[in-house]
This record gives structure tokens, sequence and C-alpha cells, in this order.
């Protein structure tokens, strides 16, 4: 598996993957660790809802491979209800929590509310000019008015990375090239669709490959400027997010997960 290539899903611990991912009748607490063994990298989803405690991080680390990396989006309590705003103690305390997962903790990303425009520059200014220089930070935005010059500067200047977000709030084109002028050491992308909490036990429910094959493309393109990818697919992006990661993986030049491997061996966990 190239570590280079982190491509993963947003979370792991998905009812609708029993039996399409996951074999049959797999325990919630088990997920992690089978989710492991396909895909090297996951962004943790549920830290936007509320701060998890450090024994969870410790308890994560301790159920994934040793080359395995976790990113993590920050608390909305933080980037939606303070609006970036004082929240120093709230940022070092997460921090200090993420930290618990060590050599395998990736990018902390700052995903900012989608009505959070220009106006608020000097919030966004203040934070990323407040964050730990000790971590990798990627911030996403949702307003494309925020992809200008004082922006990459400022990113630039701090070495945080632009997380480019495939969604409905801005064109594949534009995002594309958006990915080809943003800032940062590393690539960091994520792809997620709309209309949310769709139902997905039909499968794939949007035919999105040509658009993958563009931006393997545009991935490849960066190389080696940009030699680390950290990408990571919604499952209402394409209906069924571990099925979008494995093509994303085959058209980089990697080799697919396969979750018939989990079905070989489910005496392992006790699962069925």
């Amino acid at each position: 598996m190239d570590v280079r290539f982190r491509i993963g899903t947003q979370g792991w611990n998905y009812d609708t993957w029993s039996g399409r991912f996951y074999p049959p009748g797999t325990k919630s607490i088990d997920r992690l660790e089978l989710y492991s063994r396909l895909f090297n990298t996951v962004e943790i989803d549920s830290t936007f809802y509320a701060m998890p405690p450090a024994g969870r991080f410790r308890s994560w680390y301790e159920r994934t491979p040793p080359d395995f990396v976790f990113t993590a989006k920050l608390p909305r309590e933080i980037t939606h209800d303070a609006r970036l705003v004082g929240v120093d103690d709230l940022l070092i305390e997460f921090c200090n929590r993420a930290s618990e997962l060590r050599e395998k903790l990736g990018p902390l990303l700052v995903q900012l509310p989608p009505d959070m425009g220009v106006g608020e520059r000097p919030a966004v200014d203040a934070f990323v000019r407040s964050l730990p220089r000790e971590l990798d930070f990627a911030i996403e935005f949702r307003d494309v008015d925020w992809f200008d010059t004082e922006t990459f500067d400022l990113l630039h200047d701090l070495d945080v990375a632009l997380a480019v977000s495939v969604g409905p709030w801005m064109t594949t084109d534009v995002a594309l090239d958006v990915a080809r002028r943003a800032p940062g050491r590393f690539q960091y992308m994520r792809w997620l669709g709309s209309p949310r909490h769709q139902e997905l036990n039909a499968g794939m429910v949007a035919a999105r490959d040509a658009d993958l094959e563009r931006w393997a493309e545009r991935i490849l393109e960066l190389l080696p400027g940009k030699p680390t990818v950290y990408a990571y697919f919604n499952n209402d992006y394409q209906g069924h997010s571990p099925e979008s990661a494995r093509r994303l993986q085959a058209l980089t030049g990697g080799e697919p997960a396969d979750p018939e491997r989990l079905r070989e061996q489910p005496d392992l966990f006790g699962t069925v």
C-alpha cells in the first residue's frame, strides 16, 4: 500500500455498510479494526459533533495498524458555534486530546460554516495565526469568494493547507482549478454530496466516475510537489463511500481495497 496516498472515507461506523462492506453481523466495536485492514486512513467525522475524551483517541490508536493515519475535524463548538472567536482554550484542549493518536495523527481539519464569508476574514486570520505549529492543519471554505490571493498568501505563510471540498457549493471545474492553486505541502481533498442522509441500500446512487477520473489526473499532476495525498469520501457523494475510495485508489495506480478479504476471516472477530 503506497503510504503517499491516504485514500479513505469520512467515518467508519455506518450500519448501512453491514453486508456491503463489513461482514453481516459485524459489531460496531469491531468496525474500525476491520476498516483499517483495507484502508490506511480515515477522517474522523464524529469529532465535529462533540470533543471525544482523550481515552477514545488512545483506543483508536490501539485498534489500528502501525501505518494507519487519522485526520479529524475540529469540533463544531469551535468552528460553527463560536465561529473561531474566543476559542483558544477549546482549541488547545482538542489538540492535546487528538495528540493521543501520536504518530498516527495526520492533519486536523478546520471545516468552516457554509455561511462564513469573507466579511469574517479577521476572525479567520486571527484563528489561523493561533494554530499550534507542531501539528498539521487544513482549512475548508465553502464560499468561493475565499479563493483569492489574500487567503492563499495567509495559508502559505503559515504552512496551513487548503482542503478542497467537492459539493453542491462548487462545480467540479472550479474545484479542480482551486486544487491546482491550493496552498499546502500536501493535498487534502474531500468529496461530499447532496441531499444528505439519502437511502443508500440500493447500491451506488450517483454515477460520478468521469469526475473521479479527472480528479485522479489532477492528483497525479500535483505530484511530486505535493507528495502526500489525503482524500476522503462521504456516503452521499456516490451512495457508498468505500466503493468511491476503491475507485480512486485504482485510478491513481493503487490496488483497490477488497471487502471480500474481510469475509474470508470472520472468525477472527467473532462477528458471525
